[in-house]
């Protein structure tokens, strides 16, 4: 019996629970921050299904633990919770938790978590997610990818319903459940709204750039660990069939690459990428991070695309047709070190080392005629705080990794989650004060400043799910060896120390499972905020300080600093229909599934 969850009681957050999907990732991190690798994976489940059997072969006591776990009640509101990561075994022994165990398997968790996820909210007839925006489900096809490329490396010890004695009949089973969730990748691919993203912000496209690579490398995985190599990379009978729609999903993460990439600017700020063409200027974390990481994979994982059709004519050659894109390509790489180096020298994060939102430009006016672009530097900053700008870049510093051997970026990335980490509160040993708002959660919880009041527009509640995606990539196992290729590996020391700091990230990882787990519903749908009922009374604040706009949860302002100007010398109706796009590219949908603008009067 799943039992109820206190977060039931809150009317407000009864809609974040569509999104499942953000403990799937979640799950996901936990396996990679055990330095747990696709090899390992099979003999890592069958050791921890063997230990979780003997200990509740223990007694009652184990049992009754573990079921009293499953509440959040006012005795779990006074709990200690680990403080840090080099004595996280004594606070953990005082709670009568064995710090390397969780209350749940999480493979099963993972494999339910992607059912309700799919079942409840995906309609096949459609080839979508229909209570999503067109981003947040390019969102929801990569978590689906990301979630196969652990599956099909687990193949052969996933557990089926109902059980054989024959081999054959369980492989086709276990095929059987792979293709399932891999034809609503291929669905989404038709179903999903490209037309319209083409006409967007610029992260909203950068978005789809990781998607269809995610799935891309899922191909190449599981037609290499379950099916025999194709000729010259050409399907044929012996291959698995997902290899067919490779050059297909090659071409779409290309041309929205192309089109993301008109938003780098060098007029404004010495560089970086505009937030939306359709806003002021607006050069914010997300959208940067985006293209460091759609560039650098683009440089590592796509494989090339010869398909002449165009979105736009101004993306044709001189013969009338798009040219081909090789894979590897140098300017792509080129690009994600610029991006880089311009964003970690923007001055763009705060005190406690975690980014802030972004910068507008001081007294910018358009850059028509009758307009001027202010100071030209990024001098006005948006102090908002959200959790997947903290998440997003890490994929792109182990890409960076890879793709240049600097070791810089693997210490950026570790520092930077152990920013993350501090910011949640692990480290406060006072109960009281580990309970405040600590800079992106409490009591060691990561959270989101909407959270707690129920607050969060479509868009956040997709943020920590983001987060820990990035962290599972980020954490995965160095290889070791000689370079190969454009692809650089690890000696054997920087692949040590890499897996034994992400292995110190376990403990409040599985801090964090266990409080996403516990809001659950009867329907196996999981909250939003994983950390209700642990907040300070004291604690009145809601995570937004002083010069944070929350515009992803409020909407954008109607003021000169956000909106376009009427003179700023664009041409005739051009405000008009950017104010439009915008209204349209910003609805969030509420309660009812129906569509509305959340914008600030």
């Amino acid at each position: 019996m799943i039992l109820q969850s206190p977060v039931q009681d809150f009317a407000a957050l009864r809609k974040h629970r569509r999104w499942a999907f953000a403990l799937l990732a979640f799950l996901l991190c936990f396996v990679a921050a055990n330095s747990v690798n696709a090899q390992q994976l099979p003999d890592y489940l069958t050791q921890k299904v063997s230990r979780w059997k003997q200990e509740v072969d223990n007694g009652e006591q184990q049992i009754e633990y573990w079921q009293s776990r499953r509440l959040l009640n006012k005795q779990d509101v006074s709990m200690p919770v680990s403080t840090t990561l080099k004595d996280v075994s004594v606070h953990e022994t005082s709670r009568g938790i064995d710090s390397s165990s969780l209350s749940f398997e999480p493979f099963s968790v993972v494999l339910d978590a992607l059912e309700v996820m799919q079942s409840h909210f995906f309609e096949i007839w459609q080839g979508t997610w229909p209570t999503c925006s067109d981003w947040t489900a390019a969102v929801m096809s990569t978590q689906v990818s990301a979630t196969l490329n652990v599956l099909s490396s687990a193949l052969d010890k996933l557990s089926v319903e109902p059980a054989s004695s024959n081999t054959l009949s369980e492989q086709v089973a276990r095929e059987n459940l792979i293709n399932r969730y891999f034809t609503h990748t291929t669905s989404f691919y038709f179903g999903e709204n490209a037309f319209a993203l083409r006409g967007q912000a610029y992260d909203d496209m950068l978005w789809l750039v990781l998607e269809w690579l995610e799935s891309i490398t899922f191909i190449r995985l599981h037609s290499k660990l379950h099916y025999q190599p194709s000729l010259d990379g050409v399907f044929n009978n012996t291959a698995w069939y997902g290899l067919q729609f490779i050059p297909s999903f090659a071409h779409r993460a290309r041309l929205f690459y192309d089109l993301a990439s008109r938003g780098w600017d060098t007029s404004l700020c010495g560089g970086g990428m505009v937030w939306s063409p359709y806003l002021a200027p607006y050069k914010n974390a997300i959208t940067n991070q985006l293209y460091i990481t759609a560039s650098v994979s683009m440089y590592l994982y796509f494989p090339g695309d010869k398909n002449p059709s165009p979105f736009q004519e101004s993306m044709k050659d001189h013969e009338g047709d798009q040219p081909p894109a090789r894979a590897h390509d140098p300017k792509y790489l080129e690009a994600a070190v610029e991006a880089y180096n311009w964003l970690m020298s923007s001055n763009m994060t705060n005190q406690k080392g975690l980014f802030v939102d972004g910068f507008h430009i001081r007294g910018w006016r358009g850059g028509g005629p009758n307009g001027s672009i202010g100071s030209g530097k990024c001098d006005i900053r948006d102090e908002m705080v959200y959790t997947y700008n903290q998440g997003v870049l890490l994929s792109g510093m182990r890409g960076l990794w890879e793709s240049t051997g600097s070791i810089q970026y693997i210490g950026d990335g570790h520092q930077m989650i152990r920013n993350v980490i501090s910011a949640t509160g692990w480290h406060i040993e006072d109960v009281a004060e580990r309970r405040k708002w600590a800079g992106i959660g409490r009591n060691g919880i990561l959270e989101e400043a909407c959270d707690a009041s129920g607050a969060c527009s479509q868009d956040a509640q997709t943020f920590k799910g983001i987060f820990f995606h990035h962290l599972t990539l980020f954490c995965a196992p160095l290889p070791v060896g000689q370079k190969e290729g454009v692809r650089w590996k690890a000696d054997a020391v920087l692949a040590s120390l890499h897996r034994q700091s992400c292995r110190e990230y376990g403990s409040w990882i599985k801090h964090n499972a266990e409080a996403a787990y516990r809001t659950r519903n009867s329907e196996g749908e999981f909250g939003m905020w994983w950390g209700i009922g642990l907040q300070s009374d004291q604690d009145s604040g809601d995570g937004v300080g002083d010069g944070a706009v929350d515009y992803r949860n409020k909407g954008v302002p109607r003021d000169e600093v956000w909106r376009l100007q009427d003179d700023t010398g664009l041409p005739d109706g051009w405000k008009e229909r950017s104010e439009q796009r915008v209204e349209k590219t910003l609805m969030i949908e509420d309660g009812d599934a129906r569509w509305k603008h959340r914008l600030a009067d």
